[in-house]
């Protein structure tokens, strides 16, 4: 029977496989994880969220900006491209082939985006991931373009904000992907010494090395309805200390209602929250920068009469 179940068997499977449909990335219709059908036009009007269940679907960088900015208008920032596959890993396939399949169906050349544009009138620059780029993983071109976005904020002294849908770090890329939590934390840190808004949206999911770095420094935490945030998975815990979780675990609402987050906002929503913060945040912070500037200038003053 060897026969039979090494070679038949695998065979039959393969040739079932081959014959399922795949869902059409361009047909006009498609299916929420409640199972209800939603034309996709429909879909794109309401912000992308079920108009059954309101579940937040996963979207691109480039709708991101669309629907955020005003006018749907942005500038796509020229960002560094380190070496694709410094490494040269290769587990079930080559991981300069999942590069090559994911820049094909995202049309993005690494899964971190920055754009410039306005908000409410006020200039921003504005970073995301896209999760259908292999998870939205982090890799060493993620952490140069993230540093990249904010030098622009810097340079350009807008706020900051930044997207984040992540299963964490790439392991492909193993050291040189860790590399960027330290990285991009510090680079968080030159953005509050200069005085500008950072603010963090959470979709679903912010997992790994996302959220145990730049995913949850912002000055103002938020994240979308539902959306699943943590660092190790639920049932990875529940093996580790042995006890079964509460249900709504690491869901948003759970998340803030603990403290972890400051809001939870639709996507519909997030224009005017966030246009309302970051203009309360940057009077706020000019206001600190005059204030520092006065006592420097008392300070300078004081010093000046001791020494004459």
């Amino acid at each position: 029977m060897n026969w039979i179940t090494k070679f038949i068997k695998p065979r039959l499977k393969t040739l079932l496989k081959k014959r399922q449909p795949k869902p059409s990335e361009t047909g006009l219709w498609t299916t929420c994880v409640c199972q209800q059908l939603i034309y996709k036009e429909d879909l794109h009007k309401n912000y992308y969220i079920c108009p059954k269940c309101e579940t937040h679907q996963k979207i691109s960088c480039r709708d991101r900006f669309k629907i955020f900015l005003d006018n749907g208008e942005y500038e796509i920032i020229k960002t560094p491209s380190p070496p694709d596959d410094p490494l040269n890993f290769v587990d079930t396939k080559k991981y300069t082939s999942r590069l090559a399949a994911a820049r094909k169906l995202t049309d993005q050349d690494d899964a971190v985006m920055i754009a410039s544009g306005k908000l409410k009138g006020i200039n921003v620059t504005v970073g995301a991931q896209n999760f259908s780029y292999i998870g939205g993983s982090v890799g060493a071109a993620s952490g140069e373009i993230f540093i990249a976005g904010v030098q622009h904020a810097i340079d350009n002294q807008t706020p900051f904000i930044f997207y984040v849908t992540s299963g964490g770090i790439r392991m492909q890329e193993s050291s040189l992907a860790l590399q960027q939590m330290s990285r991009t934390v510090l680079a968080v840190n030159e953005l509050k010494k200069n005085n500008l808004p950072y603010i963090v949206i959470l979709g679903n999911p912010s997992f790994g090395g996302a959220t145990a770095s730049f995913g949850m420094l912002g000055d103002i935490q938020i994240a979308e309805p539902r959306a699943k945030v943590g660092f190790a998975g639920p049932r990875v815990i529940e093996q580790t200390i042995g006890e079964t979780l509460p249900d709504g675990f690491q869901e948003a609402e759970f998340i803030k209602k603990h403290g972890g987050i400051d809001l939870v906002v639709s996507r519909k929503d997030l224009r005017d929250t966030i246009g309302t913060l970051i203009t309360i945040l940057l009077k706020k912070n000019k206001l600190t920068s005059t204030e520092a500037t006065n006592e420097n200038q008392e300070d300078t003053g004081q010093l000046t009469s001791v020494a004459s």
